[in-house]
């Protein structure tokens, strides 16, 4: 078993800050990650652009210089693999964590298996959570949701060109996948639960959208529930009525949730209604001693409530109280 000093599960820009911040106060951390660098910007589509200005996103006093004041994917992407350079970081890439077990003696057994199919196995003073929720789409229990013509992420447009593809969900999400796709000429549907669109999707999305739904090059459909997805069709219900729409492709835009199995099974407590975790907003610290949650894990199933320029700061105030204990006893 190897030991460390602090083990951090998620190599996202909290689980990077984190680390910064654990590091510059004379710590030792080790990032633990399932897959590369924050991954979950990777899965953004190609074209995406931050709500933040690059300031709001900067981590480790590593400036983000950008184009435009928003910077997009791209940029994002370079930036962080610089500040994980810059600083040094010890990443465990492509090792999923499988188990984080409290011992006897006040430490954790963090167990994991890599890419290659090799269990490995640390023995930490310190485990920080900040394993995100882009990972763990909504399921809709659909009938066809699992078919391969189904997505729950939307990646670029061009596959689509001249294909019908309808889109269920009406937020930023759902809206940004139609534009892109309408723009790269595909024949788009969407289908909303809701009387209109959300206040919260973005102003500077939400009039195209419209628009390009009062011409009718895109079919919105309010008042839609989805009851199949079948190989070319989706039946849908709306007024009291059967519809269907006809589709190659679907894509599923109803937004995603934090992986509590780690969690759970490490002994931290999840409020049922909100699925917040029990923790401290001055330390991170759950109600397992020495176990930290850092970025919007912490926000349970309001995902909308931290970001990455809020989740940022939550390195600092675990990497505080360790080094305050790390200095004394454990």
């Amino acid at each position: 078993m190897t030991q460390k000093q602090i083990v951090i599960i998620g190599a996202g820009p909290c689980g990077l800050s984190a680390a910064i911040a654990c590091q510059q106060a004379g710590l030792d951390p080790v990032i633990i990650e399932k897959e590369n660098v924050v991954s979950a910007i990777y899965r953004y589509p190609t074209h995406q652009t931050f709500f933040s200005s690059s300031d709001n996103l900067e981590i480790g006093s590593v400036a983000f210089p950008t184009v435009e004041r928003k910077p997009r994917r791209s940029e994002a992407l370079a930036y962080y693999r610089e500040v994980a350079v810059r600083y040094q970081l010890s990443i465990q890439t492509y090792e999923r964590v499988t188990a984080v077990l409290k011992k006897q003696d006040g430490r954790f057994a963090v167990h994991t298996s890599k890419k290659s199919g090799e269990n490995k196995a640390y023995d930490a003073d310190f485990v920080i959570f900040a394993t995100g929720y882009y990972d763990n789409p909504n399921k809709t229990d659909i009938p066809g949701e699992e078919q391969d013509h189904v997505f729950h992420y939307f990646h670029e447009a061009h596959p689509f060109f001249q294909e019908k593809v309808t889109i269920v969900g009406g937020k930023n999400s759902a809206v940004d996948a139609a534009l892109e796709l309408e723009k790269a000429g595909a024949e788009v549907t969407v289908l909303y639960r809701g009387e209109q669109l959300p206040d919260d999707v973005k102003p500077w999305i939400a009039p195209e959208f419209l628009s390009l739904a009062r011409k009718g090059k895109i079919n919105l459909v309010y008042d839609a529930h989805v009851t199949e997805i079948k190989k070319d069709v989706v039946s849908y219900i709306t007024g009291g009525k059967a519809h269907e729409a006809p589709s190659d492709f679907v894509f599923l835009m109803t937004g995603y949730r934090p992986d509590h199995a780690l969690l759970t099974a490490s002994g931290v407590e999840i409020d049922e209604t909100t699925g917040r975790p029990q923790f401290a907003p001055d330390s991170m610290e759950t109600n397992v001693k020495n176990l930290f949650i850092a970025g919007v894990i912490a926000a349970g199933n309001d995902a909308n409530e931290i970001f990455i320029e809020n989740g940022r700061h939550h390195g600092p105030l675990i990497a505080e109280v360790i080094a305050g204990r790390a200095g004394g006893n454990l």
